[in-house]
This record gives structure tokens, C-alpha cells and sequence, in this order.
């Protein structure tokens, strides 16, 4: 055999040698990857010359279960860069990207699920609140967390209460005397332990729930109880039995405290090889349970569902909560607060922040209110559940397995410092008058007072949400180039949880008008002004109510460079004076033509005296005379610049002196003060009619200074003085006291 051969034949049996050990560690990978021994698999794939997408798939689930969602991501981007690719890689790519706070990646992964999706939940939710985990990343002050000494470095959650103890579930090891090790995560096997709650929420006084009775073989917790602490349901793994495909489930059981003694624990109807049902949460009373299972007939993934217990004990039929709470992916670790009008749990399907985030759901006479999201800090990119709170509201537990953690899932206390409210959602979608989506718009959502709340930008579908308070009133503003302002408004005074208000943005034609009402008196924008618009140039008249915004736009679509426009503008509000403006311009230049810069749309509120409107200062003569004097002039030249301002008005001058003088004689001197004064007025304004004189001489003094009565030259001088009292503001009187 010459060389040649000899190198030919040895190339071809280490090819066969190494195919067969790459064929090996396949068969050895995925059989560990079925059994859910993920380390394991992990080191048999990482071994592979060459890795399909099968296997692909199979590292990255492998590595986001231990934990390791740097490495999961690298091989989630491989797979979905595959034609290979399933829609269910692009949503995990997108989740574990959301776990690696590259929530702006994660958002376009996830709207590209969506258009392979279209009639998932959780892709239509994060269409419809683009922008979301910024809301969620901010601390809203609500609470104080505090990791807890009594973790150990292994798994310690399902924190419950059970009389004046807290109850967890633990695989810390060296307490219990046989060592078990679950093949999921290496950790030693789950049980129940008790603890005494510090005053500062920390716990202390460490020991088994009960020994050698509970705390079975394999897993067992967490745990619930009834308030009275003498009924439990807790979740242990079927080791009895297995699933035709050979994995362990969960089991829920039961036991009853007698005599101070916990009798045989009862297996619950739910139990089934072929699923799990977990994670019991019980009602104050113990007659209703909240629980998870992946029970065939659910939403998806693992559910929560409800029972009642009948007066005999037994358990009725498992209800699933429906799609409001439950969604494609998993939701667990219900938690019914004591008072049932609040259920929390874990989600990874509804908007988080990465993994399982905490919600609350308000309980209304069994029906169960907006899902919202605990946000920051009680919610990370990692697993946050297993949340509780104590009668009083006012602290509890959670567990969370975030990095800066002492194990792989630790028990955090927290203190409440702001009461939970339930809110509302506002949500709308942005459109032009034709009803086409408008994507990208951004949309301000602001509050009774005109501050800024929130600002998001439309998804694709031209959606957009904001959650809120309720009670309150808001303002939306969308923005879009080349399009013009669309604003609508929202109350949340309502009993409906979801109140929609969109958004018609007008498309810019190149010109056009825009115009602010205003309060005169505090520069406050007025809603409901009734504007009256005439074109003078083609006598077509347009009524319009202006909305909180007190604007008004109108695109100049019949108008083009160099062209001239004329247009009355009438201003009515029920409680102000009416007005009427003439606003001419030569459109020079393309873009807005503010009518309120050049003119003034501001209204006066009604009054009956004009001293209410302006500031007029005392109107004097000389001694005995009635002729108009230079500082008398000035005054009445204000009532002269208000009746120009508001041609319709009409004004009774009164003028008055104090009691010194016959009767007679003020009379008749106050009466020519009066005409004067008005004559004066009369040769400035628009139909002269519009005001006359009247003397009143003594007969309505302002104090108790009549004749004969001594009083000082102040109090003469109250008495001394004009008035102006307005009749008519045109089609509205005002009634004047007499």
C-alpha cells in the first residue's frame, strides 16, 4: 500500500470516528435536554464541531434555564438568522433580549412576531404601548426592598403567611438530613420552612414546617393556608407517577390541622400525570382557591385558575380566569389578598420587563379589573413572583432571582410606601381625516393642569395606550411632520377600565390659519367658545366650538402663494363678554398664520361693573363744576378702549356724591357730572347710544354717613364716585342690581 492510500485510508477512519463521537454527543445531548438535565446537555452540544439549528435552539432554551441569557441570546440570533426559524424562536429571541435590557431590540423582534402572529395577545399588547418599559423602569417611590439574611445560596421563595409565622419554600441543604438533587438546576430538593417576622420584615427562628410529615421526598412547596392557619394546600411533584413522556408533575394536596395535630394529606381532583397544578393561593375563609396549570383548554403555557370548596370539603370545578388575566405565555404565583379585592401573580406574557414581572388585578365581585404591571423596583429584566402583602397593607415578601441576589432565587421584603390604586387605560389610535393608520406620531398625554405626564410614539398600527389615574381628566396631543395637530381629551370618571380616544391629525396643505382663545384675566386657554368664521372674500360662514385646547386650525386648501384673506371672526362664551375681530392677510409664504399674534382673542369675563374689568382710578372735578378734566379724561379714555373693544356693549354712567348739600342740589350737580362724563365717552365710540349719564346724588351711599351724621373726609370720600354699571353685552343681559 503506497503513502498516498495509507493517508487516505487514515483521513477516512478518523472522519468516521469523529462523525460517530459527533452523532454520540447528539443522542446524549438531547436525551439530557428531555430530561431537563440543561447543564448536562450543555456540555454535551458545546462539544459538537458543528451545530444545527435544532441544536441551536436547543443551547439557547438550555441556557436561559440555568440562567445564562448572555449565551442563550447568542444562540437564539443564530437560529432566528436560520430559514429554519419557527414564529415561537422570534418571540423567545425577542424575550431574552428583554431580559438583557435591549428592550428597544426586543420591541422590533417583537412586532416582527406579531405580523407572523397576528392573533397573539401579547404581541397585540406591545404593539399598542410602544415605549412601555420605559413607564415600567420608573421607581415610583411606592416601595422599599430589602434582600432578606435569612437566604441561603441556593433557591428560596413561595414566601406565605400562616398566623404570626412566614412560611417559604427552600432547597437549602444541611437542615434536612437527606441530601436530594433536582436534574433541572443541580440545587437540592424543595421544602417548607417557617420563620419568625422581625418588626423591619426580616425573618429568624429557621425550622422545618414539619418535620419528616410534609416535607416529602423531591419537591414540596410552596405552601397556602386559610386565616385561621388550620387548613393548608400545598404543591408536591408526583413521584408516584410520570407522564406518558416521562417527566414528573406538580400535585396540589391538602391537610387539616386537628387537635394541633396536621392530619393525611389529601390529593386534590385537579391532580393529573399528564399536567401540573401548583402554586395554591386561598382565600381568607379557605373557600376559594387560586392556583397554576398547563391543563389542556387554557389561554397557553400555564394559567391560573379558580375553585370553591363545598361544605363537605371537597373541591369543585377548576375555572379558567379567562384572557384578561392569562395570556399565551405563562402566568403563576397567584396570590388573593386577605380582603379578596386584589389578586396578584407572575407573568411572563403580559408587558414586563423581562421573565416573570409581578401584576395586580383589582377583584370586583369575582371579576377581575385592568392588569397592572408593579413596575420598578419590585420588577427587573430577571424572574420576579411569588409576591405577597400582609393585612394591613402595608409590607410583605416577594422572591426574585435578579443578579445582585445571594442565591439562585432569594426572598426580598418590601415596605409599602404609597397605597395601591387602581387606574385606567387610555388608549387610541392616530389617523388623518380620511381614516388612514398614521404610524410614528408622537402622542402627549397631559394632565387637568396642563403638565406633561407621558409621551409615546404609535406603533405601526398607529396604537398607542397610557395608563392612568382614575378620576382624572387628560389631554392628548399628537404630532406628526407635515400634519397638523390632532388633540382629543379623556375622563377616567368612569367605571369602564378602558376609555378610548383617538387621534385626526389633518394633513398640512401648505397654509394655513390657527388661532388661541383666551381668559383675559389668567391667560388660560377657553374651551367651548362658539367661533363664528365669514370669509369675506366668498361669504362661506363655519361655526366652531373650540375644544380644552381653546384652538383652532383651518388648512387653506382653496388658497395659494400671494393670495389675500379677510375674515370676521366672532367670539361667544356663555359667562364672557362676545366679541368680533377682522383678521386680514397676504400669504406670502408658505406654513400657519397665527390670527392670535397679531390680534387679540382674548375674553373678558362678564361682569356688571367695568372697575371689576379695568383698573379706573377716581374720577374728579372741581368744586362745583362738571367739566371733563385732563385727569378725568384719561380715565374714562379706558371705557372708551373697552366699549371699542365690544361693540355690543351697553353702559349706564352713575355718579355720586356724599350727603354734604341739600338733597337737591347733589342731585341735580351729579346728574350733569354724569352726562358730561358720558357725552365724552359718546364722541369716541361706535353708536353713541350705547352709553348714558345718571346722577344719583346722595341716595345710594356706601356707608352710614347721611345727613346730620358726623363722619370723617374719608368716608365722605367712599361715597364720592362713578360708576359703570353694564346693561347689555349685546344678545345676553346682565341683570344690574338695583
Amino acid at each position: 500500500m503506497n503513502l498516498y492510500k495509507i493517508t487516505a485510508l487514515a483521513i477516512t477512519i478518523t472522519g468516521v470516528l469523529s462523525l460517530s463521537a459527533q452523532t454520540g454527543k447528539t443522542k446524549k445531548g438531547e436525551k439530557y435536554f428531555e430530561g431537563y438535565s440543561y447543564s448536562k446537555a450543555i456540555e454535551k452540544y458545546e462539544g459538537l464541531a458543528e451545530k444545527t439549528t435544532a441544536i441551536n435552539r436547543q443551547l439557547a432554551e438550555s441556557y436561559a434555564k440555568t440562567g445564562n441569557t448572555e449565551k442563550s441570546e447568542t444562540y437564539y440570533a443564530e437560529v432566528i438568522n436560520s430559514e429554519e426559524k419557527s414564529p415561537e424562536d422570534i418571540y423567545n429571541y425577542a424575550a431574552i433580549l428583554a431580559q438583557n435590557r435591549k428592550y428597544d431590540e426586543s420591541e422590533k423582534w417583537m412586532n416582527k412576531y406579531e405580523l407572523v402572529v397576528t392573533t397573539d395577545s401579547r404581541a397585540k399588547e406591545h404593539s399598542a404601548s410602544p415605549n412601555f418599559y420605559k413607564t415600567l423602569l420608573k421607581d415610583k417611590d411606592q416601595f422599599s426592598i430589602n434582600n432578606l439574611e435569612v437566604n441561603s445560596a441556593q433557591e428560596d421563595f413561595g414566601p406565605t403567611y400562616y398566623k404570626d409565622k412566614v412560611v417559604f419554600a427552600s432547597s437549602r441543604e444541611g437542615i434536612v438530613s437527606i441530601k436530594r438533587t433536582w436534574n433541572w438546576n443541580g440545587l437540592p430538593f424543595l421544602d417548607m420552612y417557617e420563620a419568625t417576622a422581625s418588626e423591619e420584615n426580616e425573618l429568624s427562628d429557621l425550622k422545618e414546617l414539619i418535620k419528616g410529615k410534609k416535607n416529602h421526598k423531591y419537591h414540596e412547596g410552596p405552601v397556602a393556608f386559610n386565616k385561621e392557619g388550620n387548613y393548608m394546600v400545598f404543591t408536591r411533584n408526583n413521584y408516584k407517577g410520570k407522564s406518558k413522556d416521562g417527566v414528573v408533575k406538580l400535585e396540589l394536596f391538602s391537610a387539616e390541622l386537628i387537635e394541633d395535630k396536621w392530619q393525611k394529606e389529601q390529593a386534590l381532583p385537579f391532580n393529573n400525570n399528564e399536567y401540573s397544578v401548583g402554586h395554591a393561593s386561598l382565600s381568607a375563609d379557605g373557600k376559594m382557591m387560586y392556583f397554576a396549570s398547563d391543563m389542556p383548554g387554557g389561554k397557553g403555557g400555564v394559567d391560573i385558575y379558580k375553585a370553591t370548596r363545598n361544605e363537605d370539603g371537597t373541591w369543585g370545578e377548576a375555572l379558567n380566569l379567562g384572557g384578561g388575566i392569562n395570556t399565551e405565555g405563562n402566568e403563576m404565583f397567584p396570590f388573593i389578598h386577605e380582603e379578596n379585592e386584589m389578586l396578584f401573580f407572575a407573568s411572563d406574557g403580559h408587558l414586563g420587563l423581562g421573565g416573570l414581572d409581578v401584576f395586580i388585578a383589582q377583584v370586583k365581585e369575582n371579576e377581575f379589573g385592568k392588569v397592572e404591571n408593579l413596575c420598578s423596583p419590585i420588577n427587573t429584566c430577571k424572574d420576579d413572583f411569588s409576591f405577597i402583602l400582609d393585612k394591613e397593607k402595608k409590607k410583605g415578601y416577594f422572591a426574585s432571582n435578579r443578579s445582585e441576589g445571594k442565591g439562585d432565587d432569594d426572598i426580598y421584603s418590601f415596605k409599602l410606601l404609597k397605597p395601591f390604586t387602581f387606574g385606567k387605560i387610555i388608549k387610541g389610535t392616530a389617523k388623518d381625516k380620511k381614516g388612514n393608520i398614521l404610524s410614528e406620531t408622537e402622542v402627549v398625554l397631559y394632565d387637568g393642569e396642563g403638565k406633561e405626564v407621558e409621551k409615546v410614539i404609535t406603533a405601526a398600527n398607529g396604537s398607542y395606550s397610557f395608563a392612568v389615574e382614575s378620576d382624572k381628566e387628560f389631554k392628548l396631543d399628537g404630532k406628526k411632520a407635515a400634519y397638523f395637530d390632532g388633540v382629543n381629551t379623556a375622563n377616567t370618571k368612569t367605571d369602564k377600565e378602558v376609555i378610548i380616544a383617538d387621534l385626526i391629525l389633518e394633513k398640512d396643505p401648505g397654509l394655513s390659519l390657527y388661532a388661541i382663545v383666551t381668559d383675559k384675566k389668567t391667560g388660560a386657554p377657553l374651551q367651548d367658545v362658539i367661533m363664528t368664521i365669514l370669509d369675506n372674500m366668498t361669504g362661506e360662514t363655519v361655526d366652531y366650538v373650540t375644544p380644552i385646547t381653546g384652538d383652532y386650525r383651518r388648512a387653506l386648501a382653496d388658497k395659494k402663494l400671494n393670495d389675500r384673506g379677510s375674515y370676521n371672526v366672532e367670539l361667544a362664551k356663555e359667562g364672557y363678554f362676545s366679541k368680533t375681530i377682522t383678521y386680514n392677510a397676504e400669504f406670502t409664504k408658505p406654513g400657519q398664520y397665527d390670527i392670535h399674534s397679531n390680534l387679540d382673542l382674548s375674553l373678558d369675563p362678564e361682569v356688571e361693573n367695568l372697575a371689576e374689568l379695568i383698573e379706573i382710578n377716581p374720577i374728579n372735578f372741581d368744586l362745583n363744576k362738571y367739566k371733563i378734566r385732563k385727569d378725568a379724561a384719561i380715565e374714562l379714555d379706558k371705557i372708551v378702549e373697552i366699549m371699542n373693544k365690544y361693540p355690543k356693549m351697553e353702559v349706564e354712567l352713575g355718579s355720586h356724591t356724599d350727603s354734604r348739600g341739600s338733597d337737591a342740589y347733589n342731585k341735580k350737580l351729579s346728574d350733569r357730572r354724569a352726562k358730561a362724563s358720558a357725552a365724552y365717552i359718546k364722541k369716541y365710540i361706535t353708536d353713541p347710544a350705547r352709553i348714558y349719564g345718571k346722577g344719583y346724588g346722595e341716595t345710594q351711599l356706601t356707608n352710614k354717613c347721611t345727613n346730620g351724621v358726623k363722619c370723617s373726609a374719608e368716608k365722605h370720600e367712599a361715597n364720592r364716585r362713578t360708576e359703570f354699571k353694564v346693561i347689555s353685552t349685546g344678545n345676553d343681559k346682565v341683570i344690574v342690581k338695583k
